[in-house]
C-alpha cells in the first residue's frame, strides 16, 4: 500500500514540476573558466584569461562616449575575427582536450581567446609604429611608453594563450593556430584600415548623420590625450575669465 501511494505521489510531483526544472541548462561560456582547486597559478591564470571579455567591454566604452572612427573600425575588426573564429571552429569541428569534467561543449579549433589576443597585440604593435610615428624626434619618454605598451600587450597575449593549455582548454595546437590566425587578420585588417579605410574618414565625418552622431576623426593627432588636455585647460580659462568678467560688471 505504501508502494502504490509512493508511486503515487512520485508521478504527481512529475506532473507539478516548473517547467523551467524540465529545462536542459547550459553555462555561459563567455564568463565561465574553471582552475584546479587549490592550485593559485591556475587561478591566477584563469582570471588572466577573461582579459578579451575586458578588452571588448574597453572598446563598447570607447565607441560610446569618444565615437572616434578609428576606434570604431578597430572594433570592427575585433568583431569580424570573432566571426572568423567562429566560422573556422565549426568547419573543423575540433573537440577540446577533455581530460576533466568540463562544462564546455563548445569546438576547440582554433583558440578563440589566442586569436582575439593575438589579433589585438598585432594591430596595436603596428597602430604604434606606423600610425604613431610622425617624426624621428620623439622624446625618450615617448619611446618608452611606446616600447612598453607593444610590451605589455605580447606578453598579456603570451599569458592568455598559456593559460588556456595550462588550465586544459586547448591543445597547443589549437592555440598555435588561434595565434597565427590572429596575427594575420590583425596585420591584414590594420593594413586595410590604413590604406583603405582611413582615407574616407574626412568624408565620413563631414555627413550629417555623422555630426549627428558625434563622430569625429583624430588620424593627424599624435597624441589625442595630450590634445583634449590642452584643449580643455584652454576652455576653461577661458570661460573662467568670462565668468570672472561677468560678475565684475
Amino acid at each position: 500500500m505504501a508502494t502504490v501511494e509512493d508511486d503515487s505521489f512520485q508521478n504527481l510531483k512529475s506532473h507539478s514540476m516548473h517547467p523551467a526544472e524540465k529545462l536542459e541548462w547550459v553555462p555561459l561560456s563567455l564568463t565561465l573558466v574553471e582552475y584546479p582547486h587549490g592550485d593559485s597559478v591556475g587561478k591566477v591564470l584563469a582570471l588572466i584569461s577573461l582579459t578579451p571579455l575586458a578588452i571588448i567591454t574597453g572598446f563598447v566604452t570607447l565607441v560610446l562616449f569618444r565615437r572616434d572612427l578609428h576606434t570604431i573600425t578597430f572594433f570592427g575588426g575585433i568583431v569580424i575575427n570573432e566571426a572568423v573564429n567562429l566560422l573556422l571552429k565549426h568547419t573543423i569541428c575540433e573537440a577540446r582536450p577533455m581530460k576533466r569534467d568540463s562544462l564546455y561543449t563548445e569546438y576547440g579549433m582554433p583558440s578563440t581567446h589566442a586569436q582575439t589576443m593575438w589579433f589585438f597585440a598585432a594591430y596595436v604593435t603596428l597602430f604604434i609604429c606606423i600610425r604613431l610615428h610622425y617624426s624621428n624626434n620623439s622624446t625618450v619618454s615617448e619611446r618608452f611608453w611606446r616600447i612598453s605598451i607593444i610590451a605589455g600587450c605580447v606578453i598579456l597575449a603570451s599569458l592568455v594563450t598559456y593559460s588556456r593549455v595550462y588550465l586544459m582548454y586547448h591543445t597547443i595546437t589549437q592555440v598555435v593556430c588561434g595565434t597565427i590566425v590572429g596575427i594575420v587578420l590583425g596585420i591584414t585588417w590594420f593594413i586595410f584600415t590604413h590604406l583603405v579605410l582611413t582615407p574616407f574618414f574626412p568624408m565620413i565625418v563631414s555627413w550629417r548623420m555623422s555630426e549627428y552622431l558625434l563622430l569625429r576623426d583624430t588620424t593627424l593627432i599624435p597624441n589625442v590625450l595630450w590634445f583634449e588636455y590642452t584643449n580643455t585647460r584652454t576652455e576653461a580659462r577661458a570661460r573662467s575669465r568670462k565668468l570672472v568678467s561677468m560678475k565684475s560688471q
